[in-house]
């Protein structure tokens, strides 16, 4: 990947992260609950994704946009862990239950909210609808805060299949830390990784974030070098996007307290070199992977995917989604729970899904939903393979997005290469970090109505 700042500076505009295609703005609540639901109960052989929201934090951090319910009453989470069962019970209905799991993973919120006891009665809860495995080849995650985990909670989880985690590090400066209201030492996270180590698991990931208070080249370039030493499998470096007019707790951030523009590109500039230099490679948007870690070895195979829960290694698979906020993703189906507790308990207590919004994708939205996670994916486009597939001619069918990949091609952000038997556009070392702006061209709905996160 080659640093342009140049280009940086010219395309870091605001988009969308494209998890889904189309992005969560256009999900409808006026939606027939009714044809979701028809669309649900299709027959289907793929293999399942499962994520479950937890929604429960014990402590407030004052960067979090997360959809979560900060309280210390831990018995909250019988209550909540009762309703994902039901929420299970009425989905599970819908489905063969011979369909296997390959992936599984626990969002939040922090889901290490819950006591060791609740964690046994939600995975039996799993294991009664659905077809766990746990022969390795499983990829069933947890995130977890260091502050709310023991060795004997890790220790169940990975009983329970947990094979990868991803521990919320966000920065090592104590200022920083203060900050957001997020104090962890050190310590706290060397020992979790060792845990984590001695028990068996085998892959560990990072959530870092640039741009927080107080945060400076030097103090960040430490930060990195303790992560380095620690040696995740893999690393994300997230952007903090400052919004307190939508994010309450973010008022809590004094606006000089951040770093300027061209010091949060600075720090990220060096973060992207470091971690280069250290062996990780760049696998797209903010994430990096050691080269024998699954995503980098998807990525050389052309195997790599995308979904709500990143960049994933599981292609084919249906996402089934539970919880307060979740969001499910059936063949292009989406379907997203209340956002609000409350009524998504009173669905549940009256028997049926807690569906509060969602959108059926056509025909048009399918084949920009290819294009997009595509190039998110692989950072190339095989057109002849889009035109097989979907019975169409990709120059015909996309004159006006090409007219403005032009200037992206002038500008040595991306490539069209035509050998006379098929064409491929592809994403340039110099394009890599500014693909969000790259797939926006494929965007029809995206509009400045809709406050996005800065690319960069």
């Amino acid at each position: 990947m080659i640093w342009d700042t140049v280009l940086i500076n010219k395309y870091d505009l605001a988009g969308p992260r494209y998890t889904s295609y189309p992005t969560a703005p256009q999900f409808n609540a006026s939606i027939s609950k009714i044809a979701l639901i028809d669309k649900m109960i299709m027959p289907s052989s793929n293999k399942l994704s499962l994520y479950f929201h937890i929604p429960f934090c014990a402590h407030l951090c004052y960067y979090c946009a997360c959809n979560k319910i900060v309280t210390k009453k831990y018995e909250k989470g019988r209550e909540y862990v009762e309703l994902l069962g039901e929420e299970m019970r009425l989905r599970s209905l819908m489905l063969d239950q011979s369909r296997e799991v390959t992936q599984l993973h626990f969002g939040g919120g922090t889901p290490t909210f819950l006591t060791e006891a609740l964690i046994e009665v939600l995975f039996d809860n799993i294991q009664q609808h659905f077809t766990l495995i746990n022969d390795g080849s499983q990829d069933y995650s947890i995130e977890i805060d260091p502050r709310e985990i023991s060795r004997s909670k890790l220790k169940l989880l990975s009983d329970k299949g947990i094979n990868r985690i991803s521990i919320g590090v966000q920065d090592f400066d104590l200022k920083v830390q203060k900050a957001i209201h997020r104090v962890q030492p050190i310590e706290m996270v060397t020992s979790l990784v060792k845990d984590a180590r001695d028990i068996g698991i085998s892959s560990i990931n990072f959530d870092l974030i640039y741009g927080l208070p107080y945060q400076s080249i030097e103090g960040f370039e430490s930060t990195l070098a303790d992560v380095v030493k620690l040696s995740p499998e893999r690393i994300s470096l997230f952007n903090y996007a400052h919004l307190p007019d939508r994010f309450q707790a973010q008022k809590r951030i004094l606006d000089e307290s951040l770093p300027t523009a061209k010091l949060k590109l600075a720090i990220l500039k060096m973060s992207i070199e470091y971690l280069i230099n250290a062996g990780y490679e760049y696998i797209g948007m903010d994430h990096f992977a050691k080269p024998d870690d699954t995503l980098a070895i998807a990525q050389k195979e052309g195997q790599l995917q995308r979904n709500f829960q990143g960049y994933t290694t599981h292609a084919g698979t249906d996402l089934i989604a539970f919880g307060v906020s979740a969001i499910s993703d059936i063949q292009g189906v989406y379907i997203q729970n209340h956002t609000d507790l409350a009524q998504y308990q009173s669905s549940l207590e009256k028997g049926q899904l807690a569906i509060s919004k969602g959108y059926i994708s056509n025909l048009d939205d399918r084949i920009r939903h290819h294009v997009i996670m595509t190039l998110m994916s692989q950072f190339k486009l095989n057109t002849y393979e889009l035109e097989k597939k979907f019975s169409i001619r990709f120059f015909d069918y996309f004159p006006m997005e090409v007219d403005k990949l032009l200037p992206m091609i002038e500008d040595g952000m991306i490539e069209i290469n035509d050998d006379g038997m098929q064409t491929v556009i592809e994403v340039t070392e110099r394009g890599r970090l500014l693909i969000r702006c790259i797939c926006m061209v494929f965007d029809k709905y995206l509009h400045s109505e809709i406050k996005y996160s800065k690319v960069i």
